[in-house]
């Protein structure tokens, strides 16, 4: 069965303990901290670490930068559940590529591994990242980017939702082919298999 648990932020960890066939603290965990090297503030580094130590979770931190599809494959090949955190999308999808982990996300997936994302680890899992760009005024930084992500999932999601986000979403969620999914910080999205299922506090968030 495929199972994705997409957050918004890393907090939602401490509702998740539970929420798979294994506690989280009985499985081995493969923390990819990538898209935290593309972001200057690494408080949310160590909140994560800080919750998965006071969840007793086993992990392990793991680059995927510089590291190619054998590497990983040797690193990722005893891992029960891969947990993608924030930071910089763009930078963790270009190293997504470049090291195969786009590959062999997908192929442990297939065989049951759970896969958990927050924030740019949740976007990468989307047909694309262009939600990303759309709370930039500056395009350019984005101009002649790829901007097709894993396509685990047949939509976008926006995380981080807050009043101030509702009227940029409002103008850019029609301009999408895909539907998008509004995540706070306070909610997340389990899917397995084909089933997506809003959890935590407060009503699924729509706008039109």
């Amino acid at each position: 069965m495929k199972t994705l648990l997409l957050v918004s932020s890393g907090y939602f960890l401490l509702k998740a303990l539970n929420l798979f066939s294994k506690p989280l603290n009985q499985m081995k965990m493969a923390h990819i901290i990538t898209a935290s090297k593309g972001v200057t503030d690494l408080t949310y580094i160590k909140n994560d670490k800080q919750r998965l130590d006071n969840m007793g979770v086993d992990y392990e931190d793991i680059d995927i930068e510089g590291k190619d599809e054998d590497e990983l494959r040797k690193i990722l090949k005893d891992k029960e559940v891969i947990y993608v955190t924030g930071g910089n999308t763009s930078y963790l999808l270009r190293c997504v590529r470049e090291s195969g982990f786009d590959k062999i996300i997908k192929d442990l997936i297939n065989k049951g591994i759970i896969y958990i994302g927050a924030s740019a680890g949740s976007y990468i899992t989307c047909p694309t990242i262009e939600m990303v760009t759309w709370k930039y005024t500056n395009k350019d930084k984005f101009k002649g980017k790829d901007l097709t992500a894993l396509n685990l999932v047949p939509f976008l999601i926006s995380v981080h939702y807050s009043l101030e986000n509702k009227e940029l979403l409002q103008e850019k969620i029609p301009q999408s082919k895909y539907s998008v999914k509004i995540l706070t910080d306070k909610q997340a999205l389990l899917i397995k298999d084909d089933e997506v299922k809003l959890i935590g506090e407060g009503e699924e968030i729509v706008l039109s």
